[in-house]
């Protein structure tokens, strides 16, 4: 496929990191000191200059591109170089990444000449109140309209000792659920029967929606259901997490350090209570009972000032706390720091717009580990070598079924089951085999 992409920023080098083994990449920038690393690191084409120009566009090829993706920061440079691509080559299709949710309303309405819309306030929305769903998570994902249920835990002091150092076919583990994946260090193991569970390892679990909390459950005991939740930052991520949350029930309090913003929200929003404060006083802390929160989420924009907020807020009593990071580099600075969950918007975005590079059977693909690993929903063609085969009598070569979905319905197989074609496959598998998987079903 050949694929121009518009912006060599975070979301765009992760976009490259993705697709540039499989696919031809073009890839424009006004900064020549983003495309240097690129083209030295990768075997991608870079053209300096405007992307939302017809004439660099023209010049560059994208006539003949097959798709474009338009990732940088400034949303209406994203939307004007998709519609010139559009009108220069009709059969391109154009993916936008946008940071304010109106274009994404405003598209979904029908107003906008591109083909699809990621909003990276809305897609971290999503992904924090999935995390907030399970709490023990480092990461969750749902795939076949919620039916099946991705999740990451790691495996700590006071996990339930029945899932523990035994082999797994002897492990009280949660039905509808398949450990995926046991990542021990730099190591991942595709699970067998034979082998155990340890302190210190990371698992990814496929489930069912209800094994996911089961499995919460035994990760963490006495976690239960979270009803209470302070949101630090009341900006569009901000407020994009708490809308999400209070459609699901769940008690939001937004604390805000802009009066006028912090009174418009209010308005905004009438079921989420809102201070106008810092949230980095301890008298106010103490005062308003913040420590009381089940779970505390920091979306200021500024990495460091969310890094003191989450440490002086654990000092006061919050258990479970989830962080927006901006920057890849203060992803490491605030898991030293025990921050439980890290969320990185440009990560989210450019994995929701990988997909679309992917083979046209594949419907949703899940990033982890720094895209060390991917869950992929790919359909299972008539001619696939996996097609009416029973599960225990499927060749591993490095990829592991975890759910497939059947007529709308989700199924967790067992060794007995038939892959059948058309089922959707929700596999697991290395980032480096995602094509021999795609090829092979």
């Amino acid at each position: 496929m050949k694929i121009f992409l518009i912006g060599a920023g975070q979301v765009g080098t992760t976009i490259v990191q993705a697709l540039h083994d499989e696919h031809e990449l073009t890839v424009l920038d006004l900064d020549p000191a983003r495309l240097a690393p690129l083209a030295n690191r990768y075997d991608v084409s870079t053209v300096e200059g405007n992307g939302a120009s017809r004439r660099v566009l023209s010049e560059a090829g994208v006539a003949s591109a097959d798709l474009l993706i338009a990732c940088t920061s400034r949303d209406e440079a994203n939307l004007v170089a998709a519609m010139i691509a559009k009108a220069v080559a009709p059969r391109t299709t154009t993916i936008v990444r946008t940071t304010n949710p109106e274009y994404l309303d405003v598209w979904r309405e029908g107003q906008l000449d591109v083909d699809f819309i990621v909003s990276s306030e809305v897609e971290t929305a999503h992904a924090i109140a999935r995390t907030i769903g399970v709490p023990a998570a480092r990461l969750t994902d749902v795939f076949a309209d919620g039916q099946v249920q991705l999740v990451e835990f790691d495996l700590e002091a006071g996990c339930d000792s029945g899932v523990l150092d035994v082999p797994l076919r002897e492990a009280r583990v949660p039905e509808d659920s398949k450990i995926a994946s046991i990542i021990r260090g730099d190591t991942m193991i595709l699970p067998g029967g034979s082998d155990e569970l340890r302190i210190g390892d990371r698992i990814v679990v496929i489930g069912s929606p209800q094994a996911a909390q089961e499995w919460g459950a035994l990760i963490a005991p006495g976690a239960g259901k979270v009803k209470d939740v302070v949101v630090f930052g009341a900006g569009r991520a901000g407020t994009a997490i708490a809308r999400q949350l209070l459609e699901q029930d769940i008690g939001v309090r937004l604390i805000e350090t802009s009066r006028e913003r912090a009174r418009d929200v209010a308005d905004e929003l009438p079921g989420a209570r809102v201070y106008h404060s810092t949230g980095m006083d301890p008298d106010f802390l103490d005062r308003e009972r913040i420590g009381d929160a089940q779970v505390a989420i920091f979306a200021m924009r500024d990495d460091m000032k969310n890094h003191y907020a989450a440490t002086l807020a654990k000092l006061h009593g919050i258990r479970f706390t989830v962080a927006v990071v901006h920057e890849a580099a203060a992803m490491e600075v605030l898991d030293r720091a025990g921050v439980d969950v890290m969320i990185n918007p440009r990560a989210i975005t450019a994995e929701e717009i990988v997909r679309f590079a992917h083979d046209p059977r594949t419907q949703q693909v899940a990033m982890l580990e720094g895209d060390r690993y991917e869950v992929l929903d790919i359909t299972t063609r008539a001619g696939s070598e996996y097609a009416g085969k029973k599960f225990k009598e499927m060749p591993i070569r490095g990829g592991l079924i975890g759910a497939i979905v059947r007529d709308g319905t989700a199924i967790f197989p067992h060794g007995e089951d038939v892959l059948r074609a058309g089922d959707r496959a929700i596999i697991f598998t290395e980032s480096s085999r995602v094509k021999d998987v795609e090829r092979a079903l």
